[in-house]
Formats: C-alpha cells, sequence, structure tokens
C-alpha cells in the first residue's frame, strides 16, 4: 500500500495532508464578492442570484433554474411542487447520501430502495421495472403499490459520484407508470449521459454546491426544469411564498426559506467560470489512476459507465473484500491520504429500516469494497 500511497503524494506534488475534494478559488471570486458586498444586495435579491439561475441553465441545456440554500432543500423543493405528500411512497437507492432519502421523509412520504447497478453504481433499471411488475398496478393515471396501496409519486435515482445512471432508460420505465422523474444529481455536474446532460432527463434535476462539490460556494443547490410554470411554482415556494409587492408581507400558501443569497451566488458565478478547467484535470487524475491501478488484480478502479461521460468528482476504488477495504482505509489516513468508505446504506440506517427494499444485493457488495481517493482539483 505504500507504493499507493507515494503515487498520490507524486500526483499531488507534495508530502503533506491530502484532503479527499477540498475547494480551489482561482477565479473572479473575491472580485464579485467585492461587487456584491459594496452593492449592499447581500441576501437572497441580487443580480448574481439571476445570473447565476442564467448561466447555469444555459450550461446544463435547461431552460430553466431556481437556486437554492444547498442540494437538500433543492430536492424537498422539488419533490414538493411534484405533490409528494404525506403517506405517499418514492422509489430511490439505499446507496446514496443521506440527504436524499431525508429530502422525501421532509414530505412525510416514505422511501422505497432499489438496487443499484455494479457498473454505475446508480439505480437499476432492470431492478426498477422488476419491483413496480411484481408488487404494483397502473389505476387512474396513478402508480399503485399493491403491498401497501399507496401511491408511488415519485423516482429519485441518484448519479453517484459523478457517474450517470442508466437514466433515459429509467426515464422510460417511469413515464410507462405515470411516476414523476426527478434526477438526484447533486454529484453530477459536468457529467453526461449520451451527450444530454445529468439532471435534464426528468421532470426536475438538483445539483449541490456544497465545500466539497466540483464547484462550491460553501454551500448552494440548484433545480432546473423545462417547465415554466413548475419553475414559478419553485420560485415561489422556495421565497416562503410570498407574493410579490412593493411593501406588503402576504403568503399564499406553506412556502420555504431556500432562496440562495447574493454572497453565494457571486461566488458560484466565478466557480462556473472556472468549471471546464476543474472537468479537464479531473478527468486528467482519473486517467492517470486507471493507468496506475490497472496493474493491480485485487483494485478495480471505477472508470465512467458506457455511453457516458462522468465528471470523477469522486475517484473510486473496488477492493477484493471489506477486509482488504478496511486495510486500505487504515493505512492510507495514518499516512495523511484521506479517504473513506462509500456510505452506509440507507436502509440501514435507524430511521429507513422499516422502508421497503429488494435485497439490494449490488448495494451491499459495494458498501463492503468502495473507497473514495483523492479527487480535487490539483494546483
Amino acid at each position: 500500500m505504500k507504493e499507493i500511497t507515494d503515487f498520490i503524494q507524486k500526483l499531488y506534488n507534495t508530502q503533506e495532508f491530502i484532503a479527499l475534494h477540498e475547494p480551489r478559488f482561482l477565479g473572479n471570486e473575491k472580485q464579485y464578492l467585492n461587487e456584491c458586498i459594496d452593492s449592499t444586495f447581500v441576501s437572497s435579491v441580487g443580480k448574481f442570484v439571476t445570473l447565476f439561475e442564467e448561466k447555469f441553465a444555459h450550461y446544463v441545456g435547461s431552460s430553466f433554474a431556481v437556486a437554492c440554500v444547498n442540494g437538500t432543500s433543492a430536492l424537498h423543493a422539488a419533490l414538493h411542487v411534484a405533490n409528494v405528500q404525506r403517506d405517499d411512497e418514492v422509489l430511490t437507492q439505499a446507496l446514496s447520501f443521506v440527504a436524499t432519502s431525508n429530502a422525501i421523509a421532509y414530505c412525510g412520504a416514505q422511501p422505497i430502495f432499489i438496487d443499484v447497478d455494479k457498473e454505475t453504481m446508480g439505480m437499476s433499471p432492470d431492478a426498477l421495472e422488476s419491483f413496480l411488475h411484481t408488487h404494483c398496478r397502473i389505476e387512474n393515471g396513478r402508480c399503485i403499490n399493491t403491498i401497501t396501496n399507496k401511491i408511488i409519486k415519485a423516482c429519485v435515482p441518484m448519479h453517484t459520484f459523478g457517474h450517470p445512471c442508466t437514466i433515459d432508460t429509467i426515464a422510460h420505465i417511469c413515464q410507462q407508470w405515470h411516476i414523476t422523474l426527478i434526477e438526484d444529481s447533486a454529484e453530477s455536474l459536468g457529467s453526461r449521459y449520451k451527450q444530454q446532460h445529468t439532471g435534464t432527463f426528468g421532470k426536475m434535476g438538483i445539483f449541490s454546491f456544497n465545500g466539497n462539490k466540483i464547484i462550491t460556494a460553501g454551500s448552494g443547490g440548484v433545480i432546473v426544469t423545462d417547465d415554466e410554470q413548475l419553475a414559478q411554482k419553485l420560485k415561489h415556494i422556495t421565497t416562503t411564498a410570498k407574493r410579490p409587492h412593493k411593501w406588503e408581507y402576504y403568503h399564499d400558501e406553506l412556502g420555504y426559506n431556500y432562496r440562495l443569497s447574493n454572497l453565494n451566488a457571486a461566488l458560484l458565478v466565478a466557480q462556473l467560470e472556472q468549471l471546464e478547467t476543474f472537468l479537464e484535470d479531473k478527468r486528467t487524475l482519473a486517467q492517470h489512476y486507471e493507468t496506475f491501478f490497472s496493474h493491480y488484480d485485487d483494485i478495480k478502479f471505477v472508470t465512467q459507465p458506457s455511453d457516458a461521460q462522468s465528471n470523477y468528482w469522486l475517484n473510486a476504488i473496488v477492493c477484493k473484500d471489506q477486509h482488504a477495504r478496511d486495510q486500505f482505509l487504515e493505512y492510507t489516513n495514518d499516512q495523511g491520504v484521506m479517504t473513506r468508505p462509500i456510505w452506509r446504506l440507507l436502509s440501514d440506517l435507524p430511521m429507513y429500516q422499516t422502508c421497503y427494499n429488494d435485497l439490494l444485493v449490488n448495494s451491499r457488495y459495494l458498501q463492503e469494497r468502495v473507497v473514495n481517493i483523492p479527487s480535487g482539483v490539483r494546483l
């Protein structure tokens, strides 16, 4: 394992601590922040919020973008406007960050955990179709779970570590079963499947700009959609459902204080200007890793799936078993090279243990073996 840590230290040209993914502020961040501060518009009203929404929508190829305080609030708002309500059910994956299921739970709905494919680490279309054909029926244009007799309102697949899942097939299945598709693209900015950007295959898609994401403002999120009415609804409910007026405060429904601040947006505009440079460096880094790990029989480097162009947000390896994974984690972290395991399956967490799952064979296989290795943009 010393050979591996030596190689990573060489890639980053340092013997100091190497973080898993640290932010880089190399462009106009300070200039735009100063401009924002000088304007005194530092909250959710300001030119940088609008500018970021326009530039982001253009980049991913969506008609509209609505900026939020973080990715979790973005997903919650998207589920809310998709009419996901208490006692509804939402199809998702257990191999994901906890925010995916938390946003479902915020609506009072219950997640149903579908297995992933080993190649993509994202929701398996075969597992999704198998569950629907075995346990569901269509009644009055709605998908009904015959086990619980509840409505399955939405499906939320996630593009794990920036690797696109087989999203076109999932979109087709959801359309057949009258299920709203909302993509959790929190990790996949810059990733494309069959030349189409992730987050644009469903009714809505969400992205995150947390401190460890490919571009960041410390926090932040965004919802994209091609539906103008949905976009207007999203902007309304994320602004506390306040009716526009010069001085009156009138709120016409339950809303959320989820709008992104102008300060955060100023950072994101500058970060978005550097995205292509970040992506180029990350793909070069992934190529170095792929070549290096090709000489190991007991470690597999995770590469982009078929028909996909991944952003390689977090590089990952698959160890031969859990024992080898644990040894790898202990050694690398002791040497100042930060690595971490993939998330614990959401279905095993206390708040989601009673939720249905389809045995999650591939999800458990990956949980026991996958490790993330340093993936930050190198200086």
